[in-house]
């Protein structure tokens, strides 16, 4: 998508701390941490959100998955992360593009709201 922040960043056109990249999803350091490892899990393929996810394959859905615990292995969350997508403005997403969060590093809270 043409004007899509995450799909420049996969595209290379805006620099990213990339932590892992496979044919299917592209991952990076969040710029604004919420814990000592934040990193955004996006598919190549663009899709507004987990509401819109009718057209995506099952093959980039379980690869975004499968990134997230290969990021955690990869970043040595040992004692658990977390995972999270924000969908529509009610949860607060801020880009229309899906992405997983993936947070650890830290003992996290309960709270997660």
């Amino acid at each position: 998508m043409k004007d899509c922040l995450f799909c420049k960043i996969i595209a290379g056109e805006i620099p990213s701390a990339k932590v892992y990249e496979d044919e299917n999803v592209y991952a990076f350091r969040d710029i604004n941490p919420m814990a000592p490892t934040h990193v955004l899990v996006v598919p190549k393929t663009h899709v507004a959100s987990l509401a819109d996810i009718g057209g995506v394959s099952d093959t980039v859905l379980a690869a975004c998955l499968r990134a997230c615990g290969a990021i955690a292995e990869q970043e040595g969350l040992k004692g658990g992360f977390r995972v999270a997508s924000n969908c529509g403005p009610d949860a607060c997403q801020s880009v229309q593009h899906l992405h997983f969060h993936v947070l650890g590093g830290k003992k996290l809270t309960e709270v997660m709201g």
